[in-house]
């Protein structure tokens, strides 16, 4: 039999779903087949409505060696493995002759706990996790909850959380689910035969496509032990977010009450004198939070130190006392050790490596209104770890809408760990024995004319955003841009705050529906934000990446400030800093580089569609005056681009226009 063309699968599987093939669609496949036939790895930038997943999708089916499809949000994977995986795997078994199997995987603490459901959470004293008088009251959200989780165990196929609609707060899942450090082992629970989570890794075993997310993905690099099954091909779509889902994967902290909590769950299960030590060090570390103070700590003061050495050495003592004990006395013995080992060990392990004040570590205290202070550690920097866990030994294809900032590909490849285009040998960082691996970057395109859909306007005229003060003429140019646009407006805003001024602003000036965000759920805002024409939507970070509505009702896209990082930033600062010292320019490899990468993607909210017009808006002079704004411009689709605000407002006129002549 004839091996099947790569444009035949290709299009058998973009009929089946229903969608239109793409020059850049062809492109990006026949890139990923000829990298995963040699085991090389590619960056693809891929534009909103190429087709990227099925660009990527059909080649890996094709090739036959199981592969890991990553992505950063629960809605591409639903779309994959509900849409797109499905119709695919049909449309091309005429050709391959054979029916890939497939499957979702996700960390344990996703998937229903069936002990912790009919056995209860463990009591903690004075803290437990079912607070008795909710626990009595079935009324209560908490207890509303739980009775509809308790009947959805008994219906649900897979325990995924994801899957229970609508969904629960993270306080009443966590009832119902465990980590898995807390986790008992299939063979010793009783439940073991039925797990969701075990029947979840099974499933991906067997399966030739395992669709994941980063923050797993991450876990399985960082820890070791592998989570994931042995694959050929990893695909990173979503690519733009993969390292700061890493660098939270490998952020540890220490707070006063997760202390008390380790302290607590051990305190029963060991001897006095080990019990007593923990206190005691616990206690020390809670009266030096009270002291904190926001920011970095660039090295570890003395009595901190101190107070991390006890911390470490106590848990130590307890981790041991834990192993050589047993207390029958105990209900629910082996839950509770293992709840109460799972806590200390992170205790152990987060008080060791700040104690270590390893150079490559970043250290910071944080405040919170509502939690209070917390001990935070970040890796400087995530570059040797991602070169070294994930190009090691597989053909790896990283993909997003976003991955060109300032033109190249090489600032996003230096944040993985390679070297620019092209460039051989040791890696950026000099890591010892570390070549760093080979690669190629494509820009798929976009089925979009930017130029003849959008407009980028630049408000020259405004004063520079400082760091502090109200900026009315700011604030008097947005409301003269909404009013143009009739509504279809989605504000991006670099602060809550600030996006709460302007709502507020913007409510007694126009009279027309001001969404903000945090007033109801992310989901409903956008839903309601879609459903009406007049209806604005502010807010700040998710809203950057997370909206996507087609059609006449977002025609305004604005972003109130270039969105560099705060400067007071612990973790930015110190990566910005360590780049100087490289002899690097900082500001550009981590201030502006993250910038670009935000205004890359909030510019990408206003086209979604071929027949979309509309305007993108940046209400920060910066962008046409500074130096690095060029750099910033050439990360954004290539809208027409415009000072005139007189134009600006005109077009915006005409399309409001249009948009309400089309209106049935």
């Amino acid at each position: 039999m004839t091996k099947p063309s790569l444009p035949d699968l290709l299009h058998a599987a973009v009929t089946a779903v229903g969608g239109t093939e793409r020059p850049g669609q062809v492109t990006m496949a026949e890139a990923v087949a000829e990298a995963v036939d040699d085991g090389s790895h590619l960056l693809v930038q891929a534009g909103t409505g190429t087709g990227k997943s099925l660009g990527y999708l059909v080649p890996a089916l094709a090739h036959g060696e199981r592969v890991v499809v990553a992505t950063a949000t629960l809605a591409l994977q639903r779309q994959l493995v509900e849409r797109d995986l499905p119709r695919t795997v049909e449309a091309l078994y005429p050709l391959l002759r054979r029916r890939p199997e497939f499957a979702m995987l996700k960390g344990r603490s996703n998937y229903l706990c069936l002990h912790r459901l009919h056995e209860g959470v463990p009591q903690d004293e004075e803290d437990g996790l079912f607070d008795p008088f909710e626990a009595a009251t079935p009324t209560s959200k908490l207890g509303k909850d739980l009775l509809r989780m308790r009947d959805w165990a008994d219906e649900t196929e897979t325990g995924d959380r994801d899957d229970l609609t609508p969904g629960v707060s993270d306080r009443a899942w966590s009832q119902i689910s465990v980590s898995s450090r807390e986790c008992l082992g299939a063979s010793k629970c009783a439940y073991g035969a039925e797990c969701f989570a075990e029947a979840a890794r099974e499933r991906a075993k067997l399966a030739d496509v395992v669709v994941t997310n980063h923050a797993l993905l991450a876990i399985d690099a960082i820890e070791g032990a592998p989570v994931l099954p042995s694959h050929e091909v990893l695909v990173i779509d979503e690519a733009h977010e993969l390292v700061s889902r890493v660098t939270g994967a490998a952020t540890g902290e220490l707070t006063p009450g997760s202390v008390n909590r380790a302290v607590r769950r051990a305190a029963k299960l060991v001897n006095e004198k080990a019990a007593d030590a923990l206190q005691t060090a616990s206690e020390t570390f809670e009266r030096l939070m009270e002291l904190a103070l926001p920011g970095r700590l660039e090295e570890i003061p003395e009595d901190l130190g101190y107070a991390l050495a006890a911390l470490r050495d106590a848990a130590r003592t307890v981790i041991t006392a834990l192993g050589n004990t047993r207390d029958k006395s105990v209900q629910d013995e082996d839950v509770v050790r293992k709840q109460a080992l799972a806590s200390i060990e992170n205790v152990h392990a987060v008080a060791e490596r700040i104690a270590s004040a390893s150079e490559y570590d970043v250290v910071w205290y944080e405040r919170h209104d509502r939690f209070g202070a917390s001990l935070r550690v970040a890796p400087l920097s995530v570059s040797g770890l991602l070169r070294e866990k994930l190009f090691a030994d597989r053909s790896v294809v990283l993909t997003s809408a976003t991955l060109k900032l300032g033109g190249d590909f090489n600032g996003v490849a230096a944040s993985l760990g390679l070297s620019p285009e092209g460039a051989a040998g040791e890696a950026r960082d000099g890591a010892a024995d570390a070549e760093s691996p080979q690669w190629k970057g494509l820009d798929a395109g976009s089925p979009f004319d930017y130029p003849k859909q959008g407009i980028l306007y630049v408000a020259k005229h405004l004063a520079q955003p400082g760091r502090e003060g109200s900026r009315t003429d700011m604030l008097d140019e947005l409301a003269e841009l909404v009013e143009a646009a009739g509504g279809r407006t989605l504000g991006l805003f670099s602060s809550m705050r600030a996006a709460q001024g302007a709502a507020e602003a913007l409510r007694e000036r126009l009279g027309m529906p001001i969404l903000l965000q945090g007033e109801e759920t992310l989901g409903e805002l956008i839903r309601t934000f879609a459903a009406d024409a007049r209806t604005c939507l502010f807010g700040t970070l998710s809203l950057w990446q997370g909206v996507d509505v087609p059609g006449a009702n977002c025609q305004l896209v604005v972003m109130d400030r270039i969105p560099f990082p705060r400067p007071d930033d612990p973790l930015m600062s110190a990566r910005q800093k360590a780049v100087e010292e490289g002899g690097g320019n900082g500001f550009m490899a981590v201030a502006a580089t993250h910038a670009a990468l935000l205004m890359a993607q909030g510019a990408g909210r206003l086209v979604r569609a071929s027949g979309d017009r509309g305007v993108v808006a940046v209400l920060d002079p910066r962008l046409a005056t500074a130096r690095y704004g060029s750099f910033l411009r050439a990360s954004m689709p290539d809208f027409w681009y415009t000072t005139d605000r007189n134009q600006a407002r005109r077009s915006l006129a005409a399309i409001d226009t249009a948009a309400r002549t089309a209106e049935p």
